[in-house]
């Protein structure tokens, strides 16, 4: 991933080679306010978002500094325990299948298809709108159990004393997308909100406690954790696109023709710590 200066220079001349090589060789442009990231092989000629902390205007590059509670742990997942974690995630999705949601009053079906597990789940559909409840909305079984690995995620995480409740699952194809959006239909909203990151990399943005707030974007890759707690736990977020192609951890994992997999942990009623103890 590359940083650009804090001070615009001049063109100097030569390409400069990327520091970082996943799979394949890039090669950053540098000539002024442009950033264009040239790939080769397979990704020839895609533009990819370069700087985490820059979003390029006409005018300049602006730098956006992600809101305090955010954290990225790239890898955190390494290949084997990803696929470990897949194997879990088919496993829940055979018992809860993927379904469409929708929006509410308007009916429009989301581009991502969604699941759940733990002993609540997300829904969203015309007639109910946002909600979270005990069972699928279309088998009307009970979620399948958090997978163990999640559980220790959780704990190793989140610093938060009681366990999460819910862990929904969204699966994006290559045109999916998810628009800015809060996570505030948790009564507990004093716990993080843990999201791990599984096949293709994904552009994803956060920004602040109002839609309108400037947004720092980064690439989000497959085996990635991010935490959104403290004053990052109401922060806007999102998905901008896909990076199609860019893993195989979901064909070679039996999971259709590939994409990605988000899985989302939450905490959803209010904990009780108890009376104070003096």
């Amino acid at each position: 991933m590359l940083h650009g200066p804090k001070k615009q220079k001049p063109w100097k001349g030569p390409l400069e080679l990327t520091s970082t090589i996943v799979g394949y060789i890039g090669v950053a442009l540098r000539h002024r306010n442009v950033r264009t990231r040239l790939l080769c092989g397979k990704f020839a000629a895609e533009r990819l978002l370069v700087d985490k902390f820059l979003r390029g205007t006409k005018h300049g590059t602006k730098h956006v500094s992600f809101i305090a509670g955010f954290q990225h742990f790239p890898r955190y997942f390494d290949s084997d325990a990803q696929v470990r974690l897949l194997s879990d995630v088919r496993s829940a999705i055979a018992v809860a299948p993927l379904y469409a949601p929708a929006m509410p009053r308007t009916g429009k079906l989301l581009s991502v298809r969604m699941t759940n597990c733990g002993d609540l789940g997300w829904l969203t559909d015309k007639t109910g709108g946002y909600r979270y409840q005990q069972t699928h909305p279309e088998t009307g079984r009970a979620w399948p159990r958090i997978p163990d690995a999640l559980m220790a995620l959780w704990r190793d995480l989140a610093h938060f004393p009681a366990p999460p409740e819910a862990c929904l699952i969204n699966y994006y194809t290559g045109t999916a997308k998810l628009g800015s959006h809060r996570d505030e239909d948790e009564a507990e909203q004093a716990a993080p909100v843990v999201s791990v990151s599984l096949g293709d990399s994904a552009q994803f943005h956060v920004g602040g406690l109002k839609r309108g707030d400037a947004k720092a974007r980064l690439i989000l890759k497959s085996g990635d954790v991010v935490v959104l707690g403290g004053a990052a736990r109401m922060a806007y977020h999102g998905i901008d696109r896909i990076y199609a192609g860019s893993s195989d951890l979901l064909r070679e994992g039996g999971l259709g023709e590939g994409g990605r997999i988000n899985l989302t942990l939450r905490r959803v009623t209010k904990y009780d710590q108890g009376p104070a103890r003096h």
